[in-house]
């Protein structure tokens, strides 16, 4: 099975190298990664560039934000199952595609735990994720995967369709739902940790993105399961998270 990744960048000198060295280590051996670019007026693609290119497919040019470049990306990836690698996170453990790829052999999609780190050098660690398997009611119980460690077959990717992109923050959330809410293909929950995720991401950067985020993941809840103007799912998701900042573990 091949597993293509696709990496958004843009102005990520800073941190691509750790991201692409994580990619690199990956002991998964059908791999490819997408790399689609902005338009970086840093040494992001010099970096990108002096990396293996048989396992790189890139472009750089402007788009329209994170949503739009993970779109074209899905064009471009070629693999029998896809997800996303941010340039600023990395894989947990250099097995970790590993583990997706087994984890994709029982269903349609998978998903597991992250750690949110401050950095890749100390790999110090602010904040757990802990995935749970999808309960009776999914996201209308405020429940959800882990985007960044969320992977998916390619008749998923196909079905599904484009991230939507007048959500801001919560496009991934919209995807994820629409995957496994409203086209109802299966889930697997990879009972280790996959990714690595740096802290102070766009719906990670504050408390307005994050009510930003929550209340455009009400409007896709609305719009495709047809929530009320205020429902359970906006109280229990970021309830469900109070845990992930009173335990603090590898």
């Amino acid at each position: 099975m091949l597993i293509s990744v696709i990496m958004v960048t843009w102005n990520s000198g800073a941190t691509v190298r750790h991201t692409l060295d994580s990619f690199f280590s990956q002991t998964y051996g059908p791999k490819e990664l997408v790399v689609v670019d902005g338009g970086s007026r840093d040494d992001t693609m010099e970096i990108v560039k002096s990396y293996p290119q048989a396992n790189i497919t890139w472009i750089s040019e402007p788009d329209n934000g994170m949503y739009d470049a993970l779109n074209k990306g899905l064009k471009l990836a070629s693999g029998d199952a896809i997800g996303v690698l941010n340039s600023d996170d990395t894989y947990h453990r250099p097995t970790s595609l590993e583990a997706i790829g087994r984890g994709l052999m029982k269903a349609d999609t998978v998903h597991g735990h992250l750690n949110f780190v401050t950095d890749h050098e100390t790999k110090t660690i602010s904040r757990v994720w802990r995935g749970q398997a999808r309960p009776r009611h999914g996201f209308k119980a405020g429940w959800m995967p882990g985007h960044p460690t969320f992977y998916a077959k390619r008749h998923v990717v196909e079905s599904v369709g484009p991230f939507d992109l007048a959500l801001e923050t919560s496009s991934d959330y919209d995807w994820m739902l629409r995957a496994l809410e409203v086209h109802g293909f299966s889930s697997h929950l990879i009972d280790e940790v996959l990714i690595d995720m740096q802290q102070g991401g766009r719906s990670t950067s504050g408390l307005a993105s994050y009510l930003h985020h929550n209340f455009e993941a009400l409007r896709a809840r609305q719009k495709w399961l047809k929530a009320g103007l205020i429902d359970y799912a906006l109280f229990a998701k970021p309830l469900r998270k109070v845990g992930q900042f009173l335990t603090v573990k590898p």
